[in-house]
């Protein structure tokens, strides 16, 4: 026998926040999760669809900030006009599933999952991001570094919706990549992710350093310690030789059916080195 699963699709803002405070549902933003959901029987329902949300369907672009409404699409991401810094989130973008999954999965949605393979978070780590999350009864900002408390696990209520990524322009200019390293080229779980953005000084030094690595820990993690180093030495290639295995040390890979600990940490440290000279690159 087949269930019936109850479907709300309200056509504003104020609408959903008021179905979730009435009752959990769960929230489907592009609902590319369903399927996982479905295949293994997993309960389903009731369903709060945001598709109808145009107010979250907008990327602004302000002085203090750029804000991704939570109804973005990768590939609305993929190709929108963005500062150089977030070219590693574009890069992410082309690098999620297939195209039918980058035209109806969401950013928000991504972050919501919070797959500790996650592919936007590295990027989004990378430039400091916060999420907006708004319910009847308010609103507030959480940091992307705060949001994420662990592997499918948020700091979101369920009365909440991930209306905007809001991220501070303090680093516009940085070039900035993304290399992800999966059992194949496509269509694959991350293995390893990494984001770089470098911002040169005007004496052409790394004025400022972010790096970001993911699937390597159940939350995706800044190297502090490495991009402190970096700061001030001349951004040119081979800058990548500074790192040490010692600068991923708050990485915690564990053994999985995709790699051992020891190979999840030797391959971060080589794509962190080959990222920050392929950022010098671009640059």
């Amino acid at each position: 026998m087949v269930s019936t699963v109850k479907v709300y699709r309200p056509n504003t803002l104020k609408d959903a926040c008021t179905v979730l405070a009435e009752a959990s549902n769960q929230i489907v933003n592009g609902g590319t999760c369903l399927s996982p959901t479905v295949k293994y029987g997993r309960a389903l329902g009731p369903l709060l669809d945001l598709s109808r949300l145009k107010e979250l369907k907008a990327i602004q672009m302000a002085d203090d900030g750029v804000r991704i409404g939570g109804r973005i699409t990768w590939s609305e991401i993929a190709t929108a006009v963005l500062p150089p810094c977030f070219d590693a989130l574009k890069q992410a973008a082309r690098n999620v599933g297939s195209i039918q999954i980058q035209n109806v999965g969401t950013v928000a949605g991504n972050l919501c999952n919070a797959s500790s393979a996650a592919d936007g978070v590295p990027p989004l780590l990378a430039v400091d991001a916060e999420v907006e999350l708004v319910s009847s009864a308010g609103q507030r900002r959480i940091g992307l570094s705060n949001f994420i408390v662990g592997d499918r696990k948020t700091l979101r209520r369920d009365d909440e919706i991930l209306t905007a990524i809001v991220v501070p322009r303090t680093i516009d200019a940085g070039a900035s990549v993304f290399f992800k390293l999966g059992a194949r080229s496509f269509l694959t779980t991350s293995i390893v992710t990494v984001a770089v953005v470098i911002e040169r000084d005007a004496m052409a030094h790394a004025g400022q350093v972010r790096i970001a690595v993911g699937s390597c820990s159940p939350v995706a993690q800044r190297l502090r310690k490495l991009e402190h180093r970096l700061v001030g030495k001349r951004a040119e290639p081979g800058l990548g030789d500074v790192a040490v295995e010692a600068d991923l040390a708050a990485l915690s890979p564990g053994d999985d059916v995709q790699a051992t600990a020891a190979y999840l940490r030797q391959a971060a440290f080589t794509l962190v080195r080959r990222a920050i000279d392929a950022c010098i690159g671009v640059s």
